[in-house]
């Protein structure tokens, strides 16, 4: 891992646990369909895949269903409004954070959540002002798995890709990173989604506490 010059990470299920939020999201519009609450451990494996993820799994449907744009925007007017209710940061975030600014490492976020969402979740945590760069998944054309975001974040960084490394809990993290030329690191502890175990990905490594970043660089 010699070269490391800036570590970029994903948000939901990489960077701060988000998934009792939407879940709580999600509820609220099963509810109004007259469907009983889904138990968190079902939503959680979905959370890294979003909207488009957490309604597959409250309402078997895809971006594809005809139903689908009424009932995402009515899961994100939920969400919108308690965004940082139970979202906490992962542990041993914000200790990493803190070593990587001894050691004077820029650090920055790269997430397909749209920045409507984004920024105010990044205040609640107190960590917005701390990120050297903050890429949602409105602030390019494309979205991970596409290299544009990650990219980007380089840019912001003015750093070249390879001297970056990404963290991410998610198949299509690695391989957005793999197409924009940096490396990755699997977070073990995340939600891992419809990709599956990260010890199949061929990720640098699979990582199960944010303390051993450090360790690797």
């Amino acid at each position: 891992m010699n070269g490391i010059r800036a570590v970029l990470f994903d948000l939901d299920g990489t960077f701060a646990d988000t998934a009792p939020d939407l879940a709580r999201a999600l509820n609220r519009v099963r509810a109004e369909k007259g469907l009983a609450p889904l138990p968190p451990e079902v939503a959680r494996p979905y959370t890294s895949s979003g909207a488009r993820g957490l309604l597959k799994a409250g309402f078997g449907i895809s971006p594809e269903s005809g139903d689908y744009v009424a009932l995402r925007d009515r899961f994100l007017e939920f969400y919108e409004k308690e965004l940082c209710v139970e979202t906490r940061l992962f542990d041993g975030i914000p200790e990493l954070l803190a070593k990587i600014r001894l050691r004077k490492l820029p650090w920055g976020i790269v997430t397909n959540k749209g920045k409507r969402f984004t920024e105010p979740l990044l205040r609640l945590l107190a960590v917005d002002h701390l990120a050297a760069c903050v890429v949602s998944g409105d602030s390019t054309p494309h979205v991970k798995p596409h290299p544009a975001p990650l990219l980007h974040a380089a840019t912001l960084l003015a750093l070249p890709p390879a001297d970056c490394i990404y963290l991410g809990d998610d198949l299509r993290d690695l391989q957005s990173a793999r197409a924009a030329g940096m490396r990755f690191l699997a977070a073990g502890w995340g939600y891992h989604g419809e990709g599956g175990d990260p010890a199949t990905w061929g990720a640098e490594a699979v990582i199960s506490h944010p303390r051993e970043i450090l360790d690797l660089l």
